[in-house]
């Protein structure tokens, strides 16, 4: 699997396991996500992806290196997809 196939895969495990906010964002805990027996089996190296999707700007975190049980409670936000941000935005408007 390359690159950009698991940080595809990654967006989809927050959806799944993060509570969608308010502007369409979702947002997890990174010990939730470490601890999930299905990112588990599909993340062969979590972190990694991880820093791949925020460099990539799909999602934020503070801190660059996340390490399970110090950094457990560590939110990771899923940025809304711009067409989210543009139904959230009209629906304010409207």
């Amino acid at each position: 699997m390359n690159v950009e196939e698991e940080v595809e895969r990654l967006k989809e495990e927050i959806k799944r396991l993060g509570k969608l906010q308010d502007d369409g964002s979702y947002k997890v805990t990174f010990g939730v996500l470490f601890n999930d027996d299905k990112c588990a089996n599909i993340f062969e190296a979590l972190v990694g992806t991880l820093r791949a999707a925020k460099k990539r700007k799909f999602l934020t975190y503070d801190g660059e290196l996340l390490l399970q049980g110090v950094h457990d409670n560590v939110e990771i936000i899923l940025k809304p997809a711009p067409a989210a941000v543009a139904a959230a935005t009209s629906a304010v408007v409207s």
